[in-house]
This record gives C-alpha cells, sequence and structure tokens, in this order.
C-alpha cells in the first residue's frame, strides 16, 4: 500500500484537552482510480498534551534501521518541534489506522518522505488556525518556531499545548494543499539525531523482544529434525514430561510437505515443543528427547551434490530465456579476446545477533501477542490462518528485534508461538537457540553463474552471456533466488543474453540483505573486473565507457517466472548516477594515484538496488600464507537529494559494508539433507579487530530520498573480491574466501 497525496487529516479530541492527527486515504481518490486495499483507514500520528509534550507514533518494526527516528522526523520537522522534546512511542499493529507496518526493502524512505511530512505540516497548520481564531488576525500572518505560534505584529505567542484543544475543533486540509519546508529552513531532517532507544541500548535496558517480561510466563524451546521438514515418528514424551519445571510436551505435526519448490512461507516445521517454568529448564528437558525422525526425501541433498548438478545444467542449453538482444554469437566470434569462468556463491544463513523468538498469550478466544517481524501484518494473517482464528482477534504488539537483514520478514516463530499459546493456559515465550537459528534459517540461496566476455581490439564490451543456475520446480524459483531481466549489466553490452535453469530443493530460503543482488553484485562486478584485465585497461575507466553506451531496448525475452516486470521511474538504472558514485569513490580513494606493490591491491565495485546507487573501494594486503587484511574501504552513496539522519546513514553504511565483508567468509553446507554448522565459530562473521577504517561519502542529486540499507553491501563483496586479485593475481570465482584459499586475518 502506498499512502495517496490526496489523502487527508481528519483531527479528534482526546482526553485531557491534547488531540491526535489522523491521517486517512481520501474516497475522492479512491474513486479516481483503483480501489485502496481493504481495511485502509485512520491511522493517528501526533499527540500534543496540554502541557506541550508531543508524542509521536513510530508505524513501522525497528530491528536496526533506524526507522523509530526517521519516519517520525519527517513529521517533526514540519510541525515545526524541538526534537529534543519529542517523545516517540512504537504503535502497535493496526493497519486499520497506520497503513502497512514494515520494515524492508530499504522502502520507508521512499513510501514515508511526502506522506510523513506532510502530516507534520498539516498539524502545524492547524495549530497556526487555532491560533489565528484565538487572536483574530489571519492566520497568513502566524509562523512557528518550535513548538510555539507567533503572531509578529501584535508580539503574541503560545505554546502548542495551550493550543491543542483549539486545534482539536477545526476541519483539517487536506495533505496535498499544506505547504512543506523549504529544505534550506530544516532544523531536524539533515541534521544528525541521537536514535530515541540508543541510551537504552547502550544500558542495556531490556527492550528487545527477547526481554519481554509477563506475568505468570512460562518458556518454550522446539526441536527440529536435523533435516528439513522431518517428522517425529516417536519419542519419549512421557519421560520429558516427567522432568522438573516442565509444563507442556506436544508433537507438532507441521505443514510442510518437501517438495522441489518451497514456498516463501511454508508453514511450521514438525517437531517437539516443550514448555516449563523457565528456558533454561526447557532446555535442559530437550537435551533428554530420544526421537526416531521419518527424515523424508530431504535426506538425500547435499552441497557436493548440488556443485554437481549445476555443472552440468550449465554444459546443457539453458532452460530459460529472460533476456536477450543482438547477435551474440557473432559478437563473440569477431571479439579480439573472450574470456569465460564460472561463479559459485553459497548459502548463508542470517544469524541476527538476537535469535528469533516471540510470546504469545491466549485468553478467553483471542490472542495477544509481542513481535519482532518486520512484517508483522502477515505474521498476524498467517497466524490467524493457522489457529482457525480471526484477525480481528489478535492484538499484536511491535517490539524492537535484534537485527534481521531480511530474516524476520518470514513469520514461522511468531505462528510456533501462537500455537503453543494456544494450548497452554498462560502466557509463553518461545526463544530459538543459536542452533536453531543456524540450522532452521530461510537462507540466502547458494547458486552457480557461467559467464562469457568479449571484447574488441580497442578493449571495449562487445558480448555478455551469463547462465544463472539456481533453484526451484522450473516455474518457481526458490525465494530469494530469481535474477531480473535488467540486472546489470543488462542493456549496456552491444550484445546480451540472460539465462536460467533451476535444480530441485527442499530448503527454506528467503531474503537476505538486498535479495538477489549480495550475490549477483560479486558476480558481475568481478567478471568486468575479468574482462578490464583482459583488455589491458583500467576497470573504473571501463565500467564508465561501458555506462555510456546507448542502453538497448527493453525486450523481455522469453517468459520466465524469475524474471522481473519492466521497470519504471526510479526503479531504473540511470547511468549518470552509477557513474557518478564510481567517480566519487574513485577521487576520494585515490584510485588513480594506486600503485602495483607485491601483496597489496586495490578494488573497486558499483551498484544499483532499491533504488540507491553505492560504490565501494577496498584496499587489502595478502600475505605468503594467503591471509587477508582489509586496510581501508571507501563507500560512496547516492540515495537521492536528501540524507535525513546523517549519522545514522553513516552507521548503515558502514554496517552494509562491514556485512558484507562478512558473506565473503560464510557458507551453509549440507551432508545427507544434515545442515553443518550451528554456530559462529564456523559461521563466523567478521570480528572487531578484523573491521578496516572506513569512510562514507555522499553525493547529492535530485531525486527523492531513498533507503540505504540494502544498496550499500552488495559492492563491498565485489570490491574486496578484486582488491584480492589486485594483490595477488588470483581471482576469486568461489566464495566463501576459504574455498578459493584465502583466509581473513
Amino acid at each position: 500500500m502506498r499512502m495517496d497525496r490526496r489523502s487527508f487529516l481528519e483531527l479528534t479530541a482526546l482526553a485531557g484537552g491534547g488531540f491526535a492527527l489522523k491521517l486517512y486515504h481520501s474516497p475522492l481518490a479512491a474513486a479516481q482510480g483503483p480501489p485502496p486495499p481493504p481495511e485502509l483507514t485512520p491511522q493517528a500520528f501526533i499527540h500534543i498534551a496540554p502541557d506541550g509534550v508531543v508524542t509521536i507514533m513510530a508505524r513501522a518494526s525497528e530491528s536496526g534501521q533506524g526507522m523509530r527516528n526517521m519516519l517520525p522526523m519527517l513529521i517533526a520537522e514540519e510541525l515545526d518541534v524541538d526534537w529534543k522534546q519529542v517523545r516517540v512511542q512504537q504503535a502497535d499493529l493496526n493497519e486499520k489506522i497506520y497503513g502497512e507496518q514494515f520494515s524492508g526493502g530499504s522502502a520507508n524512505t521512499p513510501e514515508g518522505w511526502e506522506p510523513m511530512r506532510r502530516v507534520g505540516a498539516a498539524g502545524r497548520q492547524l495549530l497556526i488556525a487555532a491560533a489565528a481564531q484565538l487572536w483574530n488576525v489571519p492566520a497568513a500572518d502566524c509562523t512557528t518556531e518550535p513548538c510555539r505560534v507567533l503572531h509578529q505584529a501584535s508580539l503574541r505567542s503560545a505554546g502548542y499545548g495551550e493550543l491543542a484543544a483549539k486545534a482539536a475543533t477545526l476541519s483539517a486540509p487536506a495533505l496535498d494543499k499544506v505547504k512543506l519546508k523549504d529544505p534550506k529552513n530544516y532544523r531536524i531532517i539533515g541534521h544528525s539525531q541521537t536514535g530515541v532507544d540508543t541510551h537504552a541500548i547502550v544500558t542495556g535496558k531490556p527492550i528487545f523482544g527477547i526481554d519481554v517480561q509477563l506475568p505468570g510466563m512460562l518458556y518454550a524451546a522446539i526441536e527440529k529434525a536435523p533435516v528439513f521438514a522431518g517428522k517425529v515418528k516417536s519419542a519419549n514424551i512421557d519421560q520429558i514430561k516427567a522432568l522438573p519445571g516442565v509444563r507442556h510436551v506436544f508433537v507438532i505435526d507441521g505443514g510442510i510437505t518437501p517438495a522441489a519448490f518451497t514456498p516463501w512461507e511454508p508453514g511450521m516445521e514438525p517437531g517437539i515443543a516443550i514448555v516449563a517454568d523457565n528456558w533454561w529448564l526447557a532446555q535442559q528437558a530437550r537435551k533428554q528427547l530420544k526421537v526416531d525422525w521419518d527424515l523424508g526425501p530431504a535426506v538425500t541433498q547435499s552441497t557436493d551434490g548440488f556443485h554437481k548438478r549445476a555443472e552440468e545444467l550449465l554444459a546443457a542449453p539453458p532452460a530459460s530465456t529472460l533476456r536477450k538482444y543482438g547477435d551474440i554469437d557473432a559478437a563473440f566470434t569477431s571479439s579480439a579476446k573472450v574470456v569465460e569462468a564460472t561463479y559459485q556463491y553459497p548459502f548463508i544463513a542470517h544469524g541476527t545477533m538476537e535469535p528469533q523468538g516471540a510470546t504469545a498469550h491466549w485468553k478467553d478466544g483471542k490472542l495477544e501477542m509481542w513481535s519482532t517481524s518486520t512484517l508483522p501484518g502477515n505474521g498476524r494473517q498467517l497466524v490467524a490462518q493457522t489457529l482457525g482464528i480471526q484477525e480481528s482477534d489478535i492484538t499484536t504488539h511491535m517490539i524492537r528485534s535484534g537485527g534481521s537483514f531480511g530474516r524476520r520478514l518470514q513469520n514461522d516463530y511468531l505462528v510456533e508461538a501462537a500455537w503453543i499459546a494456544k494450548r497452554v493456559d498462560a502466557p509463553v515465550k518461545l526463544l530459538w537457540s543459536r542452533e536453531d537459528d543456524i540450522a532452521h534459517d530461510p537462507y540466502r540461496p547458494g547458486g552457480t553463474m557461467g559467464l562469457k566476455g568479449g571484447v574488441d581490439a580497442q578493449g571495449k564490451l562487445t558480448a555478455w552471456r551469463q547462465h544463472l543456475v539456481t533453484f526451484g520446480d522450473g516455474k518457481h524459483a526458490t525465494s530469494g533466488g530469481g535474477i531480473g531481466q535488467d540486472s546489470y549489466p543488462a542493456g549496456f553490452p552491444p550484445a546480451f543474453a540472460l539465462y536460467t535453469s533451476m535444480q530441485p530443493l527442499s530448503l527454506r530460503t528467503g531474503a537476505m540483505r538486498a535479495p538477489g543482488d549480495n550475490a549477483y553484485c560479486w558476480v558481475a562486478q568481478s567478471f568486468l573486473d575479468e574482462l578490464a584485465h583482459a583488455a589491458g585497461r583500467d576497470p573504473l575507466d571501463f565500467q564508465l565507457e561501458l555506462l555510456s553506451n546507448t542502453r538497448a531496448p527493453w525486450s523481455s525475452g522469453e517468459h520466465d517466472p524469475v524474471g522481473d516486470h519492466e521497470p519504471s521511474g526510479q526503479e531504473v538504472l540511470i547511468p549518470e548516477r552509477f557513474k557518478g558514485v564510481l567517480q566519487l569513490v574513485a577521487e576520494k580513494s585515490g584510485w588513480a594515484r594506486r600503485t602495483k606493490t607485491p601483496g597489496r591491491g586495490m578494488g573497486i565495485a558499483a551498484w544499483f538496488c532499491h533504488l540507491g546507487y553505492f560504490a565501494v573501494v577496498a584496499d587489502v594486503s595478502v600475505d605468503d600464507r594467503n591471509r587477508v587484511t582489509v586496510r581501508h574501504m571507501w563507500a560512496a552513496g547516492d540515495i537521492g537529494s536528501q540524507i535525513i539522519n546523517p549519522a545514522a546513514a553513516e552507521n548503515i553504511a558502514f554496517g552494509g559494508v562491514i556485512e558484507g565483508m562478512s558473506h565473503m567468509g560464510l557458507e551453509i553446507t549440507l551432508v545427507d539433507g544434515v545442515v553443518q554448522q550451528s554456530n559462529f565459530h564456523n559461521h563466523p562473521f567478521v570480528r572487531m579487530r578484523q573491521a578496516p577504517k572506513i569512510e562514507v561519502f555522499w553525493r547529492k542529486t535530485d531525486y527523492a530520498p531513498t533507503g540505504l540499507g540494502e544498496p550499500t553491501l552488495p559492492p563491498a563483496v565485489a570490491a574486496l573480491s578484486n582488491a584480492i586479485f589486485a594483490a595477488t593475481g588470483k581471482r576469486i570465482r568461489i566464495l566463501p574466501l576459504q574455498r578459493s584459499g584465502f583466509s581473513w586475518a
């Protein structure tokens, strides 16, 4: 759901004389276009108490992206208040009031940029109107300063709290009619603001999902089969029930049927739930479980088998053509040099610092949940379907989570907590262990890419052929495993072909930060680097020249469900923005002045995804044991005309770069259907001592602001890979690093 610019504000009185601004979808807009989504009704954002305290509701879930700051900042700026005096309150899930409440896809910034500012501007206009009536002066003669309305001619002023009750009686302005500030007058937007939760986080306050406490609460843990969707044949249930502190033991049959394709939300995995007086007792009882599992067909899966099948599929004609233009065979025949390579990347677990979990309480036929989901509306719907109840019988409190990176877009843990809660007469907190989290994650899917590229005698790219072997049933790619027809460099080479083939997978997969792009950028930018070196060209000059080509007309090719729709608007890669971040990062890193030193090298890469453009340069050294030290990384971003919260933006960019570095050392492997990794010791993220110095620079352009959680990550992986090649002459075509003979120092 997108907020329509014709939405309007309705004002309602609050107890104590305050007021709340409510955002509605305009019936007029609905009549003029497609009908709005069901239950698209009022939402309240601003509360002003008689004492002047301003509370702004944060509608989006928070898992570290800064949504609890950013969206209220937009409202506060146009409302004209002092940010230090603002209280931010997390909204419960109520899409009838707040609209879609989500955090994902770097979407909250572009979705909220204008509507949230207009909500604030409408609130300011109401307060001015209230003051004008009180003083019997024209509203046009009144202005505001933070939290006060002024009438300069009579030297009168009033605080917002004094005007709240009067404002509550006035008709609301239409959002598309309110006047927005000139950006040069921003006091909040564009200025670094401390996170509203920062003090609580650094002082260890209980604000996360794992911290929820309720009177009489019980604790649950679930034992699942070592193989995806394996079912319980028998278990020592009676013995476990008799253990100290154990209250309930349930067998979960689950609703998953292993197949070549596993949908986004496949249902509950089978297992055994243990409910005890505390989580430690539940875990102790779990250790004494003796289960005979029916492991099912997924037991035949192995990483080695996936790789072997991928080789076979690359050697065979592709199953589907996503996009093809130009005479690619003739282009290769006439090329001065042709380079062929196969790139392979692994499955990866999200590894959020807070493992998955939720708290639920079933009482009198209704359910109350404390959720860390970043798609809580989807979670509520899934819970209702699973329990056979109405969504209106579910109350969802949105609780801050300790990281998501795409993991909490899926709601399996929420459904599990609700299912257990319905069977016990008490609130229940379900908490996965770290081992559960690694072994039962919806993984970033692995894949294999066969590439062939040609360059002419002048060192220009002539042809590009790309064949992705992903997972699925031939009609549907596994979640996170599809590729768009416009995936870069599509459109820029004179001749181009993008093909796909699939192999079956009985395993949960899903979105991981910059879904798909986190792998495809590494492949494309590494291969562009290969082609540049084959042509004897500087990789930066080679890519800038490519981006200057006239783009090929859109051609959908054969129908393929993996492909995306034809993009439009800001969804289309804009070459000048792509080139701009490359040129900026090259300037800031001293790319043109780099020198060739044995064991030391710099690499460059860039990418466009989720409406944002980022380029990264990495400087690395590699010792005689192939241990890599990342010395310095520079990042340049273009996310539009305005950086809403500079400090937060820089932190998110740092995080994306470091997470990209982590991706280079991570893998999930299967043997006989069993995930071989279990914790951070064998699924290791970058440590603080390994993190390099990072500098981030911004290129502001005349486009609406967009998010940056996703686009910061992909080019970091490719820049590091290219830097290692520059230092060693060894090309990394297989991830993780250790599969190519390297390791982090």
